[in-house]
This record gives structure tokens, C-alpha cells and sequence, in this order.
């Protein structure tokens, strides 16, 4: 006969090894969902654009953000994470990549929406390479899953130049 902890025992071990099976499943499911992320990014004006003290540029700027990322959210979608990002290139530097904003959707209910926002971070180079350079506008999600891998993808978006002057 079984004692009452030998048959607790069986009875965990049982439930503890189809919670892993079926996290598997999962995670092995979510590699097959594709995702449609729209969206577009306006710089509606650029609000500074000046040198600092150790010599660095920054730039802050006003954003029209829309994004649909509903297609980002299935089942085992725990929330996910966006960020936009403006890359450049300098003499020193193929890829400069400066995060300017970023948000957590926590459901689909919050995932499609229209925004008008200043940049949350601003976009700042050490040097003087920032004058009449082309900024792309990248949109990077990072899906954080209730089990498995994250996943992450990116979009670009648009472009723009900033002024041959300081404002």
C-alpha cells in the first residue's frame, strides 16, 4: 500500500510535468503567429536642438505617434514592450541607436492608439555630428510571453533631417 504523502507526492510530480508539457506547447506555438504591426511617427517640431557644456548635442522634439499593435497579442501574451528609436550614422559610428521613447501595452485593449507626445528621452551625441544629419525613426517591440522566449521585432518608420543650426 501507498502512504497519503507517496500518493501527494505522485499526485504534484503528475501535475508538475504536464504544467511543463503544456508550457511547452506554448511556446512552441508562438513561433508560428506572424504579427502585422502598423504605425507611423511624425516629428511635429523640434523643440531644442542645442551644444551642452561638455560639448555633446541634444535634441528633444514634440512626436505623433499611431500604432495598431493588437496583432502582437495572443493567449500567452503577458504585455509588450515598445520603444522608438532614432538611428543615425557618424564618421566613428555605422549605428548610432538612441531610445526616444518608450511605452508597455499590458493588453489588446491598449495596443492600437494615437498619441501626440514629447520625445521621453532626449536625443543626444557626444560631439557635433548631429547638424543636418538624417534621423530614422525605428519602432522596436520586445513580446513578453506568459511562458517561453520573448520575441522582438522592428519597423521602420520615417525620417528626418534636423537643422544645419542650433535653436
Amino acid at each position: 500500500m501507498h502512504t497519503s504523502v507517496q500518493r501527494l507526492n505522485t499526485l504534484v510530480t503528475f501535475a508538475a510535468v504536464l504544467l511543463a508539457v503544456l508550457c511547452g506547447v506554448a511556446s512552441f506555438f508562438d513561433g508560428f503567429n506572424t504579427h502585422s504591426v502598423h504605425g507611423t511617427v511624425e516629428v511635429v517640431k523640434i523643440r531644442k536642438f542645442r551644444k551642452q557644456l561638455n560639448g555633446n548635442e541634444e535634441v528633444t522634439m514634440n512626436l505623433n505617434i499611431s500604432l495598431d499593435m493588437q496583432s502582437t497579442f495572443t493567449w500567452n501574451t503577458k504585455q509588450v514592450f515598445v520603444f522608438l528609436a532614432a538611428e543615425f550614422e557618424t564618421e566613428k559610428n555605422v549605428v548610432n541607436q538612441i531610445s526616444i521613447w518608450d511605452h508597455i501595452i499590458p493588453d489588446k485593449e491598449h495596443a492600437k492608439f494615437q498619441t501626440q507626445v514629447p520625445s521621453k528621452y532626449p536625443l543626444t551625441d557626444q560631439g557635433s555630428n548631429l547638424k543636418g544629419k538624417k534621423i530614422d525613426l525605428v519602432l522596436h517591440w520586445h513580446i513578453m510571453p506568459k511562458s517561453g522566449k520573448m520575441i522582438q521585432d522592428k519597423l521602420p518608420l520615417s525620417h528626418f533631417y534636423l537643422p544645419e543650426a542650433y535653436l
